[in-house]
């Protein structure tokens, strides 16, 4: 596997940046399906892949998202093109006959529900992870938020299912309103040991 070029880490990483304002420009749903198809090839423990994603795009469903944000969230929510709800769903299990063929019987591993949600939750949240980096090398700008109301999403977005929101990300193309500097990083010593 070969290395990026500094453009693309550039891109992906150092000189990437959490948006809080958005152009009007829209984001086309060949493009959100393109981005999912990214995602869906990320890593996840057992190929797994719990995350949900709903793609919250018309005014209506921008609306009841951003009433159930807290604070400066809701003004975003209205202003991007796509803010997208990363959820992850407790009947994965289910899909393993599936998505983990090599291994039959695998959804018999997460019988203990406390397993279970922690599974969902790390690996959809690795799956975030991909998600905001498959939207930076598309060319996309990124608002991940955790500020909402979990339950009332819940409700809202997911009723009837078994599924539990995780965290959200404005997406689209980022303008320079309300960036703020860069905030600092900790150097790997603090952050890190080889041992």
């Amino acid at each position: 596997m070969a290395k990026l070029d500094t453009a693309a880490l550039n891109q992906l990483f150092t000189q990437a940046r959490t948006r809080n304002g958005w152009s009007d420009q829209p984001i086309p749903e060949a493009v959100l399906r393109e981005l999912y198809d990214l995602v869906k090839f990320g890593p996840t423990a057992a190929n797994t892949t719990p995350a949900r994603f709903v793609f919250v795009q018309s005014p209506e469903a921008k609306a009841r998202l951003a009433a159930l944000s807290s604070g400066s969230n809701g003004p975003k929510i209205l202003q991007a093109p796509v803010t997208v709800i990363v959820g992850y769903d407790l009947d994965f299990p289910e899909t393993l006959d599936k998505l983990f063929p090599n291994a039959p019987g695998a959804k018999n591993w997460f019988g203990d529900p406390v397993a279970k949600e922690v599974g969902a939750l790390r690996n959809s949240s690795l799956q975030g992870g991909y998600f905001i980096l498959a939207a930076r090398a598309l060319g996309l700008d990124v608002g991940p938020m955790s500020g909402f109301d979990n339950a009332g999403v819940d409700k809202e977005f997911f009723a009837g299912t078994n599924i539990k929101s995780n965290f959200i990300a404005s997406i689209g193309y980022g303008t320079e309103e309300g960036l703020f500097p860069r905030n600092p990083r900790l150097d790997f010593e603090e952050a890190a040991r080889i041992i």
